[in-house]
């Protein structure tokens, strides 16, 4: 279950989320960019069995935040269960984002990852870390999800702005 929300993320209901992207109602999402010590950005590609985009590559981890749950809750609990990463979260930005399935609020976390990830093998079927400018260039030659090249966009604007 997951809110539905309107154009200034007020909750109006609690709906499924299914529900809510055959409908085209906005609910929220939380994502996390994973940098390591050496400040290259995690990179995965999703599992060929997932229902949305698979084989596509992601920049960051993340999914809909359920009823109830803050974005920041939302962000963590998904790294959690798709990378089997426990870090701390920290809020970088947030917008209205209309790609995609449908359209949704979508706040874009930061975690400094000092583990190995532990990837679900049923959500991410490769991952690897990449420089700004190798992410770059790998994003130009490998199909990535809709939100991907946004979040990456806004995450290093807000990021480089806040430092």
């Amino acid at each position: 279950m997951v809110e539905r929300v309107d154009e200034l993320d007020q909750v109006l209901a609690v709906v499924g989320r299914d529900e809510a992207v055959h409908h085209g109602w906005l609910h929220r999402i939380a994502v996390t960019v994973c940098r390591d010590r050496e400040g290259r950005i995690l990179v995965q590609r999703r599992s060929e069995h997932v229902a949305r985009f698979p084989g596509h590559y992601e920049v960051a981890s993340g999914g809909a935040v359920a009823a109830g749950e803050s974005y920041q809750e939302g962000a963590a609990r998904e790294l959690a269960e798709e990378l089997g990463v426990q870090a701390s979260v920290r809020f970088i930005v947030k917008f209205l984002n209309r790609s995609g399935l449908s359209p949704h609020w979508l706040a874009v976390h930061e975690a400094v990852v000092l583990a190995d990830a532990r990837p679900d093998p049923h959500e991410v079927m490769w991952h690897g870390w990449l420089s700004e400018s190798e992410l770059s260039q790998f994003m130009q030659q490998h199909p990535f999800t809709p939100d991907s090249r946004e979040v990456l966009t806004r995450y290093l604007t807000a990021a480089r702005l806040g430092d």
